[in-house]
């Protein structure tokens, strides 16, 4: 599990978020990387790498 800490990088006085937010959820929800695909664990949207 990814602490939420991790998801975002430090640059000068602002953070800067790494990970994107889910289309379906809104903000507050991160969606996860895997290799060949972006998913929500929350509500499930995928979205496919070419």
């Amino acid at each position: 599990m990814v602490k939420r800490y991790e998801c975002y990088e430090v640059k000068g006085d602002t953070a800067v978020l790494q990970k994107r937010h889910c289309p379906r959820c809104g903000p507050g929800v991160l969606m996860a990387e895997h290799k060949d695909r972006v998913a929500c664990g929350k509500c499930g949207y995928t979205e496919f790498q070419k």
